[in-house]
């Protein structure tokens, strides 16, 4: 299969009217220039010309044929001539007297192996007896030129006539076309654009981050390389590491003191107390030190705009390293197109993506160190006494097995009898001493230090049980003694518990904890700048670019929303604002016709095909009008004898204008002139070898359609991804993509207007089938299957060749040259019901980029001797010469016996 991108458009010209405009190279090369801009298409290198004429135009339009064969390109010409009508006889001398039909005569320009006639004389698109059309009925003609006009159609049937004699044939066809109707089309059109686009979401709407894992090795290097770094931020001989280490020395130290504190000699002596404080103090003035060191590298970061060799320069004054990049940034261009192309492939709408994107650079841009500044409060002096639980010592929780203990140990020390129950009173007693040597050791600022009541209560509570059990029980006097005893070994647990979870408290309120907590938030400060300083400007790059992204999808999705905007009809009878205003190209022509101009012999432009062969409803033109169009036909040979064939377009349907068939009424199509109405009298006006098969659409039409508008925005942004990896994605880049991302949309409504929705946009996804006729027309390929795989018999087509041209064919069956062809995407259904139904499969088929078109054409050759070669000559009288491109020549065949080749 060919595709678009393969070959060139094909450019169609129509010399049958308006031959003169075309009399200059310079004349030909506009006429060239201004279809295939309109399709945004360039110059083409291997120039592909269908030329529409009469078998009388091919020595009357001697002179545009010798501009079209000799124009100006990087490869070879190929042109296909397509003739219409019959042939006004030739000049064979002597008396013989010959019949139309009887000779075909092309000048010498027309014999070269890249050109090839195609002479239908009769376009047989009469379905009935009683109809009487035309021999170049309009509406046959029209989908006879738009087959020819697909590239891969084109070069199939010139390839085809170089194997023919004299690369002349007569053409017979059988075609289907499966299509949808306009309004379906244009609303899956439009529906495919806002999916595609998606929705403006508000911009303070959470996004789903893409995670880690799934993004690319470039993106993800950048991402989770500078939370690998590990803990060398520090240099061990640096500043930042000495303060670092001499304020975790003074908080060892002070943690040390407080394990001395927490035993039963700080209880009893005030010196271990001291020296906590004393420490607790030098790591206050430590820490003091090492927030200032921090504080001058946050401020010497910079900003993310501040040089990277500039910071890493004070950050390595101050003692912090900053590892190497590594060449993390190399392939962030790469990482981002891989990253689109698996959001846009994942299906997510354009704006989605953009959101991504926008969250990828809010990832990965580096924090600058005036951002974290704010962050120091957070461990300042005041946060560090406000951390601490209290200026004094707060009285800790009890624990319940501390007061089961108090309680115990007062029952044991109460089991005496009068007058040793004196003795139960030493358990509460040592409970109330400790209580108060306990918060006079912890006092703070002349204040005492509240401690617990509940193990007093306790021990009090318990001794009293014990006396009462000892008044009722009348116990022995060894086992108040044994009671004692073990109530004073609870006492003293008790005790030990109760101080060492008081000195922890007091300790936490002289800020022992709250120190530590300050000094690790600032070294994680250090080591978050050293992080966000890593591949500082290679993330900046990316977040850049990722932003940059970001906007340019949001002007694709802004410019899919324009297209998708409802299209206002023009009033009827105004015309509108032209069919290529604002590239409306849903409504207007294909982008390879031009519209109408002026010419100087008042012909239609011939790039107008859409205005040329317009399909009306209109009855068949008959009487006089007939009878004046084919009048002079066996005597006029200068090519004027058209020019009166619809003077009364009155009765016609047309308006009055330039052009052999008119300019057709806005009114009476208003979905566009290219557009043939699919009514119930569509199969009326379609020839006789055309059926239309017409779908509703299918489930799958408007994803697909989205889809593909996905793979034209990939391709459109291919030239900016080498940008991005050139370090040059700027505004100039993304100004051109925006604009080539806005052309390829209208070339990708073109490319669905002219070809069909079957066929794959010019930019397909390789690694995704295209669905089937079924889930995007709502048909069946049955029918193409058939018909494509159809016997190679007469029967099977329609000749398009009047009765006095079909004595001119060849009669040998082996001589016609069949050509069978079908969408490229239909390629698998086909053969897959070729094999089911048990046919062969097709020989040598033509799988075509189009996807509105299938069937047969046989190309029949003539017979030998009705082709004449002729070397024409130009007059030499006073006219203009053939090489002046000021005027148009006059220019003059004159023949001889001997001329002929």
């Amino acid at each position: 299969m060919t595709s678009p991108e393969d070959t060139t458009a094909v450019v169609r010209l129509d010399l049958r009217a308006g031959a003169a405009a075309l009399a200059t190279p310079q004349a030909v090369r506009d006429r060239v220039a201004e279809q295939l801009g309109r399709a945004g298409l360039p110059e083409p290198d291997y120039p592909l010309f269908l030329v529409t004429d009469t078998p009388a135009g091919l020595t009357d339009h001697q002179l545009p044929y010798e501009l079209i064969s000799g124009y100006r390109a990087v490869g070879e010409v190929r042109i296909l001539v397509l003739l219409v009508g019959s042939s006004p006889g030739s000049y064979a001398g002597g008396e013989e007297a010959y019949l139309p039909d009887r000779r075909l005569v092309r000048p010498t320009t027309l014999r070269a192996a890249t050109t090839g006639l195609v002479w239908a004389g009769d376009l047989r698109s009469a379905r009935t007896a009683l109809d009487r059309p035309e021999p170049d009925d309009p509406a046959a003609l029209a989908v006879l030129v738009d087959l020819l006009s697909v590239p891969d159609v084109f070069v199939r049937v010139l390839e085809g006539l170089r194997k023919l004699p004299d690369s002349v044939a007569a053409p017979g066809v059988r075609l289907l076309e499966q299509d949808l109707p306009t309004e379906v089309r244009d609303r899956a059109w439009r529906d495919a654009l806002t999916r595609f686009a998606g929705e403006d979401s508000g911009a303070g709407d959470p996004v789903d981050t893409v995670p880690d894992a799934q993004l690319p090795d470039p993106l993800r290097a950048l991402l989770t390389g500078r939370d690998g770094r590990g803990p060398g931020h520090r240099r061990p001989d640096g500043p930042a590491n000495l303060a670092h280490r001499t304020c975790a020395e003074s908080l060892d130290r002070a943690d040390e003191d407080l394990v001395a504190l927490r035993s039963f000699p700080g209880l009893l002596h005030p010196a271990r107390r001291d020296a906590l404080e004393a420490d607790l103090l030098q790591a206050r003035e430590d820490l003091g030190g090492f927030r200032a060191l921090v504080e001058r590298a946050l401020q010497g970061g910079g900003g993310a705009a501040a040089p990277t060799a500039e910071t890493a320069a004070r950050l390595g004054a101050l003692g912090l390293r900053v590892p190497p990049a590594d060449r993390a940034g190399e392939r962030v261009g790469e990482g981002l197109r891989e990253l689109a192309g698996r959001l846009l492939g994942s299906g997510l709408a354009l704006r989605s993506v953009a959101q991504h994107f926008t969250a990828l650079a809010g990832r990965v841009e580096p924090v600058p160190g005036t951002a974290l500044l704010h962050r120091l409060a957070d461990h300042s002096e005041e946060s560090v006494t406000r951390g601490s639980a209290t200026e004094y010592a707060a009285p800790p929780r009890t624990p319940g097995t501390v007061l089961l203990m108090a309680g115990a140990a007062g029952l044991l020390g109460g089991l005496w009898q009068w007058p040793a129950v004196l003795a139960a009173l030493l358990v509460p007693v040592l409970f109330v001493v400790v209580a108060l040597l306990g918060a006079n050791r912890l006092r703070t600022d002349r204040r005492t230090a509240r401690w617990p009541v509940g193990p007093r209560v306790a021990a009090v509570a318990g001794a009293a049980v014990g006396a009462a059990v000892a008044y009722a029980a009348d116990p022995p006097l060894w086992l108040g003694g044994t009671g004692l005893l073990v109530g004073l070994g609870l006492t003293a647990e008790a005790v030990r518990r109760l101080w060492r979870d008081a000195a922890d408290s007091w300790a936490a309120g002289r800020g022992t904890t709250a120190l530590r907590d300050a000094l690790d938030g600032l070294d994680g400060l250090l080591a978050e700048l050293v992080r966000e300083h890593w591949a500082a400007e290679e993330r900046l790059y990316c977040a850049d670019a990722a932003r940059s992204v970001a906007g340019m999808l949001r002007a694709t999705a802004a410019a899919a929303d324009a297209q998708a905007a409802p299209e206002p009809l023009a009033p009827a009878g105004t015309g509108g604002a032209g069919p290529y205003e604002d590239d409306d190209w849903l409504s207007a022509p294909s982008a390879l016709e031009t519209p109408e101009s002026d010419t100087g012999d008042g012909g239609a432009d011939d790039g107008d095909w859409a205005a040329a062969y317009a399909w009306d409803n209109t009855p068949d033109r008959t009487g006089d009008h007939e009878a004046d169009r084919y009048d002079d036909r066996d005597g006029d040979r200068d090519g004027d004898r058209y020019d009166d064939r619809y003077d009364d377009r009155d009765r016609t349907g047309y308006d009055a204008g330039p052009g052999p068939y008119g300019t057709p009424s806005p009114a009476a199509y208003p979905a566009g002139p290219d557009d043939a109405p699919w009514g119930s009298g569509d199969g009326d006006r379609a020839p006789r070898w055309l059926d239309r098969e017409i779908g509703e659409g299918g489930p799958d039409l408007v994803a697909t359609l989205a889809g593909d508008l996905r793979n034209t925005a990939m391709a459109a942004m291919a030239p900016y991804w080498g940008a991005v990896e050139r370090g040059q994605a700027g505004a100039l880049a993304l100004s051109r993509t925006e604009e080539r991302v806005r052309e390829l949309l209208s070339a990708a409504r073109h490319h669905l207007w002219r070809y069909g929705v079957l066929a794959p946009p010019p930019y397909p996804a390789d690694h995704r089938a295209r669905t089937t006729a079924a889930g995007l027309l709502g048909t069946d390929s049955l029918r193409v299957a058939e018909l494509v795989g159809r016997e190679a018999d007469r029967g099977a087509v329609v000749q398009l060749s009047s009765p006095e041209q079909g004595a001119l064919l060849s009669r040998d069956p082996e001589a016609a040259l069949w050509i069978r062809f079908a969408p490229g995407t239909l390629q698998g259904e086909i053969e897959a019901a070729w094999r089911k139904s048990g046919s062969p499969p097709a020989e040598e088929a033509l799988w075509t980029s189009s996807g509105r078109y299938a069937g047969l054409i046989r190309l029949t050759p003539l017979r030998m001797g009705v082709v004449d070669t002729v070397l024409p000559r130009q007059s030499t009288g006073g006219g203009p010469r053939a090489d002046d491109d000021r005027a148009e020549p006059s220019v003059h065949a004159e023949f001889r016996e001997d001329d002929r080749w």
